[in-house]
């Protein structure tokens, strides 16, 4: 069998890591007040959804505690 003298079968694709464009790309546009605003409502609210949610679940996730009530009907209780 004979071998290839590219280790690519397709030249450019074995430039394509070398190749360096003299073209900038245009600035990135900033966040106006209300964008900012905006995001830092949405991350306030999902850090507060996640707290609250740590504050109710955590509680009821531990066995540690007996329940206040028993769990007795009452017809168990005129007897």
């Amino acid at each position: 069998m004979f071998r290839r003298r590219e280790s690519v079968p397709f030249s450019f694709v074995a430039e394509a890591e070398r190749f360096r464009s003299n073209v900038t790309p245009p600035p990135r546009e900033r966040a106006s007040v209300s964008q900012l605003a905006g995001r830092s409502l949405v991350g306030l609210t999902l850090v507060a959804g996640f707290a609250g949610s740590l504050l109710f679940g955590v509680p009821a996730l531990s066995t540690d505690q007996s329940p206040s009530h028993g769990q007795r009907s009452e017809a168990s209780q005129q007897r």
